[in-house]
């Protein structure tokens, strides 16, 4: 079932309010804006967030694994710590995101924008990338684990 903005927002408010760890695992939120969202800590393991407008949202320490963000807004997001684990970040735009000490082994980065991104301490052991992926000038992806695939 395909979530709305306005719901997940109530969902943040809820768990905040309880503090308890905000559970998005497996759930569709494709398409959706949450732009500067509180996700911070949060469980999206396995979620669909396709085209998602996550820009500027506060992601530390969220578990991403195996979550979809195929050409989703990730810029001047805050992903430190974060767990990208197995993830398809196909043609997703970091720019100028905080990735310091996530975790993006087997990631899926063919085509995606890291550039201005900090990197520093991530583990891309086995993450793949293609010709059309961007980094910032200083960055080595082969020098962290990534590995660079041929593509069409």
């Amino acid at each position: 079932m395909k979530l709305r903005a306005e719901e997940v927002r109530e969902m943040i408010a809820l768990a905040q309010a309880r503090g308890e760890r905000l559970d998005l695992h497996g759930k569709d939120l494709s398409d959706l804006g949450l732009y500067k969202a509180d996700l911070q800590g949060a469980d999206l393991r396995d979620a669909d967030l396709t085209s998602v407008n996550l820009a500027g949202a506060d992601l530390g320490g969220a578990d991403l694994s195996r979550a979809t963000l195929m050409q989703a807004e990730v810029s001047k997001a805050h992903l430190s710590g974060a767990k990208l684990r197995m993830a398809n970040v196909t043609r997703a735009n970091f720019v100028q995101a905080n990735l310091r000490d996530a975790d993006l082994r087997e990631a899926h980065l063919v085509g995606a924008n890291f550039r201005h991104a900090d990197l520093t301490g991530a583990d891309l052991t086995g993450a793949r990338f293609d010709k059309y992926t961007r980094w910032s000038v200083d960055f080595d992806p082969e020098a962290v684990g990534a590995v660079l695939v041929v593509t069409t």
